[in-house]
């Protein structure tokens, strides 16, 4: 993921674990909460259901296995499952520090080197 850029995802909590759903379109998250018409691929890039590592919601995620799906939301089918989510959780905007590095700065501009 690129720096300078804005990370909008839905996080509920079910009992330990934090669910997430990574949305492509605040405003169409908004449409869609109030006209279920609205396509959901507007909403969402991906049709996966993320769960983190540790350290909560900031914490490092991993797609959700089946099993944990059927256990917290009684369906395996991940449609079904995020648009849980989506009307249940909250959304949560996070802004990611644009990265600037510049190569090796003590080997200078190599121009000399050959």
């Amino acid at each position: 993921m690129r720096g300078g850029t804005s990370v909008n995802k839905v996080i509920l909590k079910k009992d330990t674990d934090d669910f997430i759903v990574l949305v492509d379109d605040k405003d169409a998250l908004q449409k869609w909460k109030k006209d279920s018409s609205v396509p959901l691929a507007q909403v969402v890039g991906a049709f996966k259901v993320y769960t983190t590592r540790g350290g909560g919601s900031q914490g490092g995620m991993d797609t959700a296995p089946k099993a944990l799906l059927e256990s917290a939301f009684g369906s395996k089918n991940e449609d079904d499952v995020i648009k849980t989510i989506l009307t249940e959780g909250n959304l949560q905007v996070s802004d990611t520090p644009t990265r600037e590095s510049s190569t090796n700065d003590s080997k200078g501009s190599m121009a000399n080197h050959r």
